[in-house]
């Protein structure tokens, strides 16, 4: 046995460890929910991708259960093989219909759909321009791309513009970015964006895991929140978040896009195909999202109401409207200590650091949910306020 081999591996997470960047695992004990059971406590959980809160919410329970009597547990097998059910076809139309586009392919995740894009509609004549605080399965599915690779500085739309001129010798330009910036809760300015794509004669990729479901008068995401519904050439997405928050993930658009990856796209020929649940349950989300203007409003009022709460403390946050809520603090270890301290105090929230984020822009992202009342944000802005004055933030 190489022991070296292992040795180094225990002093690098000796180091990160030193450092405040080890991440641990909390164990949850019951559903997931605005308020949960962790630590043989009851806690306000402040960091799930739970926007509408319909990860338990009754009547997405109930269709799960009748799904799993209905379609199976699972597929055994990839979707070209004998891994497409009616119900994945019907999750695919559903969501075209409810994202204004034109056909729908699912993955296993929204990684999958990032992973299998690039490589699969691009080529050597072709360039990709990224925005640089894109998610990382951004990044990862553009470096399995033999497109031209530029990425400008985050939301710096003058570069973006340098970089569309600069690359006018190439076939095609794609243009990649967060529908809403995972780790700030900023919105992409894509009218903007569509505005340049359309100048320079260039596509428009979003991945709108942090928008679909909630953002948008209908709920359909940043492109309907920004007025671009029908610019957009490749919308992705996750069911993970808002949509349910169970797993699974796709890839939205044009249909001669959607045909390629069907035949081309590695996570989607190579993967297990969706779970029947999850596919038919998804539906019910949709359904239900048609009518959840009430959640919307909700999450957004927490949203609002936890912000000023913050703001009138003395926190320095990100400015925004979305329901991520990032709490800033620079050092990584004082970050780490905060959280730890605000479980303590009934508010489970996470640090995130390096390489989740820059050196030195440590935080906790806090992320509000329709399943919040508005005493559970009292009690958190007053447990913050607390923990923070004990640590000196405030």
């Amino acid at each position: 046995m190489d022991t070296a081999f292992y040795q180094r591996f225990d002093t690098q997470l000796d180091e990160l460890r030193s450092q405040g960047l080890f991440k641990t695992e909390r164990i949850i004990a019951s559903p997931q929910a605005g308020q949960i059971r962790a630590n043989d406590a009851d806690v306000i959980n402040l960091c799930a991708n739970n926007y509408l809160g319909l990860a338990s919410h009754p009547a997405i329970r109930e269709a799960a259960h009748r799904a799993l009597d209905r379609h199976g547990y699972g597929m055994a097998s990839v979707r070209f093989i004998c891994g497409t059910q009616t119900v994945h076809k019907q999750l695919e139309a559903a969501l075209s219909r409810f994202l204004g586009t034109e056909d729908t392919i699912l993955y296993s995740s929204c990684w999958d759909a990032n992973g299998g894009l690039f490589e699969t509609v691009l080529g050597e004549q072709d360039a990709i321009i990224s925005d640089a605080l894109n998610h990382a399965s951004i990044i990862d599915g553009v470096r399995l791309c033999k497109a031209r690779r530029l990425r400008y500085a985050n939301r710096n739309l003058a570069e973006l513009e340098q970089h569309l001129k600069d690359t006018q010798d190439c076939r095609t330009r794609l243009i990649a970015t967060d529908g809403v910036f995972s780790m700030d809760g900023i919105v992409a300015n894509l009218a903007a964006i569509c505005d340049l794509a359309e100048t320079h004669r260039a596509l428009v990729m979003v991945d709108d895991s942090h928008a679909v479901g909630f953002m948008g008068a209908n709920g359909r995401g940043s492109h309907e929140a920004r007025g671009v519904v029908g610019r957009v050439d490749v919308l992705t997405g996750t069911l993970g978040k808002a949509l349910g928050g169970a797993s699974g993930g796709y890839t939205s658009g044009r249909r001669e896009i959607v045909e390629l990856l069907r035949q081309r796209s590695r996570p989607y020929l190579f993967s297990n195909t969706l779970a029947p649940v999850i596919a038919a349950t998804s539906i019910a989300v949709l359904d239900l999202i048609e009518s959840a203007g009430d959640l919307r409003e909700r999450l957004f009022a927490n949203a609002a109401r936890f912000r000023r709460g913050m703001t009138a403390n003395g926190f320095r946050l990100v400015p925004g409207e979305h329901p991520i809520v990032p709490v800033m603090l620079g050092d990584a270890k004082l970050a780490s200590a905060m959280a730890d301290r605000l479980l303590a105090e009934g508010i489970y929230v996470i640090a995130f650091s390096f390489p989740v984020v820059p050196r030195d822009q440590a935080r906790i992202r806090v992320q509000l949910s329709a399943a919040h009342t508005p005493e559970h944000v009292d009690r958190a802005v007053t447990a913050f306020a607390k923990v923070g004055r004990a640590l000196g933030v405030i």
